[in-house]
């Protein structure tokens, strides 16, 4: 059923997926009004998908103004973000804020160090490209690590992690956000926005995927037999691991682990901090 058409609401996302099952919710409890765009409109949702190759702004004739858009689909390279903006803007006005919300993976370039929200990363990475050009626009970017929640199972994973224990050996620091935080995150950037300021957000946790692997192992009685058998072959290559290294306890020393994200500029600025339960 398609919800009420609004003329103007707070927030308008674009893109209603797995975080706007966190963030609607949020949003009506909070009392702040929102509209939601899918390719197809089901579930209430306006039918929107955007064409880079378009100049049309027809399309953009069915979306309401509002005061904060939230980009949760990549745009790429350069051209899109400016194109996205200025036909939403030639029918509804200049008066919005732009959220998109990106990947912590560009921060990529201090691989033995830490990355903070001002630290070099990889300005040729395609959505880099197109998120430099947001903020250039007054746009904030949001560059999301690790995003678990929901139908996101960290544990199910180890697949697309690694195939033998060689992968595993290669396996160092991790980083997370649970979707409730996510949208506690975007709702904030709503209310105090950032103009042209880029974020990268995690849940100032620092993980170690060898630890990770031996807690998911012992989750003895979830999953299938297929699941728990793979859970324990990771968690023996592990410990074989640890022999082979000298590592005598885990989480590893953070100086074993590479990359590490400085998560904390975001939430000390907004006065807010991670509620969910470390991960584990």
């Amino acid at each position: 059923m398609r919800r009420e058409k609004m003329s103007h609401v707070d927030i308008l996302i674009l893109g209603a997926g797995w975080t706007s099952t966190f963030l609607i919710p949020l949003l009506k409890s909070s009392s702040i009004s929102y509209a939601a765009t899918t390719t197809t409109g089901h579930d209430g949702t306006i039918p929107f998908k955007f064409d880079p190759s378009s100049g049309s702004a027809e399309p953009y004739k069915n979306l309401p103004s509002a005061t904060t858009v939230l980009i949760t689909f990549p745009l790429t390279g350069s051209g899109q973000s400016k194109s996205l903006v200025g036909l939403y803007r030639s029918v509804h006005g200049a008066e919005n804020k732009w959220i998109q919300l990106g990947s912590s993976g560009i921060f990529n370039q201090c691989p033995e160090g830490w990355s903070d929200d001002d630290a070099p990363y990889d300005k040729e990475d395609k959505r880099a490209v197109a998120e430099d050009e947001l903020l250039a626009l007054g746009g904030c970017v949001l560059n999301l690590s690790g995003l678990y929640g929901g139908t996101r199972v960290p544990r199910t994973w180890l697949p697309r992690l690694a195939q033998n224990k060689s992968d595993v050996k290669k396996r160092g620091a991790v980083h997370f956000i649970h979707g409730e935080d996510v949208a506690r995150v975007i709702v904030a950037e709503h209310q105090a926005f950032d103009e042209g300021k880029r974020w990268v957000i995690a849940d100032l946790r620092v993980y170690d995927w060898w630890d990770l692997i031996m807690s998911f192992s012992s989750m003895t009685e979830e999953g299938e037999e297929g699941d728990r058998v793979m859970r324990q072959q990771f968690s023996k290559w592990v410990g074989e691991l640890m022999v082979e290294e000298g590592v005598r306890g885990l989480p590893r020393d953070q100086h074993l682990l590479g990359r590490k994200l400085d998560t904390r500029g975001f939430w000390r600025k907004h006065g807010i901090w991670p509620r969910h339960e470390r991960l584990g």
